[in-house]
């Protein structure tokens, strides 16, 4: 079944999370420290454990659940970014790069879906 690191959607969503961290941690008020800052980074780094979480249950169903839990881990960062944003900590420039990251996993994760979905009908 191979490492999870091995994973083109975990080392593309791996991008997204340090770039996730190191924007809440340089560019966000302390004020927002327990709040956006928090909930940023907590988003983004469940995208990927979600995402190796599923790998390494070994079953169709279970790794396709995690999956959907990751999906919607990125679309709770997408959100987090968008109030970034909105609040004036992130330049525009830098949340179009970070949007399209997001949309790239968000392709990624679909698409394992779809495979795997295949491959446990191929399997029944």
């Amino acid at each position: 079944m191979g490492e999870f690191r091995e994973l083109k959607v975990w080392q593309k969503a791996r991008i997204l999370r340090n770039e996730c961290a190191k924007l809440a941690r340089t560019s966000f008020p302390k004020e927002e420290k327990f709040l956006l800052t928090d909930q940023l980074i907590r988003s983004s780094r469940a995208v990927t454990a979600m995402i190796t979480e599923g790998h390494g249950r070994y079953h169709y169903q279970e790794n396709i659940q995690r999956l959907r839990m990751a999906r919607g881990e990125l679309v709770e960062t997408m959100d987090h970014l968008t109030v970034a944003l909105d609040e004036g900590y992130v330049p525009q420039e830098k949340f179009d790069e970070l949007l399209a990251i997001s949309q790239e996993v968000e392709k990624m994760i679909n698409g394992y879906i779809r495979y795997l979905n295949n491959a446990k009908s191929e399997d029944d």
